[in-house]
């Protein structure tokens, strides 16, 4: 099993959000960027939004230095 992750600091936001997510299944991540986009960034939770997210999922863990943004 590999972890995975999803930085939001990777992306500009209004807010300069330093949230970065971790899980070790797929689908335990995706549920948890689903309920954070959802919540913080007031994002609607639809397929398309959910399709998006996997695509931003990375393996292994966040680097502890925010990443460039994009």
């Amino acid at each position: 099993m590999t972890r995975m992750y999803i930085d939001c600091r990777e992306f500009p936001s209004e807010m300069n959000c330093s949230v970065a997510l971790s899980a070790d299944s797929e689908s335990e991540l995706l549920e948890a960027a689903v309920q954070h986009a959802v919540t913080v960034h007031k994002h609607v939770d639809t397929s398309e939004l959910r399709s998006q997210l996997k695509t931003l999922f990375h393996q292994g863990t966040p680097p502890l230095a925010a990443p460039p943004r994009a």
